[in-house]
């Protein structure tokens, strides 16, 4: 006899990608909210009053915690996409109908679909910023190599970086408020699969010969 799913194939492999996400993401948030509020490093001559603070773990320690946690992020977007493509070729050709007058989104959808656009946007300029400072020589702070200055200074490069995450984590909360109410449906059913199969278990061990 077949095992009775808990949920479908497609909400699990979605849970369990979106789990992924929001974990490597909240890593990534809170790891770039350090450099945010302590962005300088070293002593600057009396002129760093945050020099020599530690918070939890070293500042280099932070860094490779920010840097591979971004890299799972691009991972595991790069594997969301195709899991709903169909749902993002639908809503780019309603938003566009929606445009010319053509077809008209409910305000839910339409905020939806904005707050999706902005992710999709501000990640994938984060993203770029991110691997340029992790690809090119020089481009890096502190760096002995001098600055290579492609389109942009690296000065530049570091504002657009920050904030293009400032927006990603603003709209990727949005998002989560936004469906926070499927990840409790998916998890509770879960639950109540696993607390059903403890039952069951304890109701089919054998009974001791104490216990008679």
């Amino acid at each position: 006899m077949e095992k009775k799913r808990v949920v479908s194939i497609k909400t699990r492999n979605n849970l369990i990608l979106d789990s992924l996400l929001f974990v490597s993401g909240l890593i990534t948030a809170i790891s770039g909210i350090f450099f945010l509020f302590l962005p300088v490093a070293g002593y600057q001559g009396r002129r760093n009053p945050l020099y020599g603070v530690t918070i939890f773990f070293e500042r280099h320690a932070w860094s490779d915690i920010h840097i591979w946690a971004s890299v799972a992020i691009m991972v595991f977007a790069a594997l969301h996409i195709p899991l709903h493509w169909k749902w993002i070729i639908n809503m780019t050709k309603s938003g566009v109908k929606t445009v010319f007058g053509k077809s008209k989104l409910n305000k839910y959808s339409q905020f939806n679909l904005g707050i999706n656009i902005m992710i999709g946007l501000s990640g994938l300029i984060c993203g770029l910023s991110g691997l340029y400072f992790l690809l090119v020589p020089g481009a890096f702070h502190n760096s002995i190599i001098p600055d290579p200055m492609w389109l942009f200074t690296s000065l530049t490069w570091d504002l657009i970086h920050t904030w293009s995450g400032v927006i990603a984590i603003a709209a990727s909360t949005l998002h989560f408020y936004i469906h926070w109410k499927w990840f409790y449906k998916v998890f509770r059913k879960y639950g109540q699969a696993f607390g059903k199969n403890l039952k069951g278990n304890q109701a089919n061990q054998p009974v001791s010969a104490q216990q008679v």
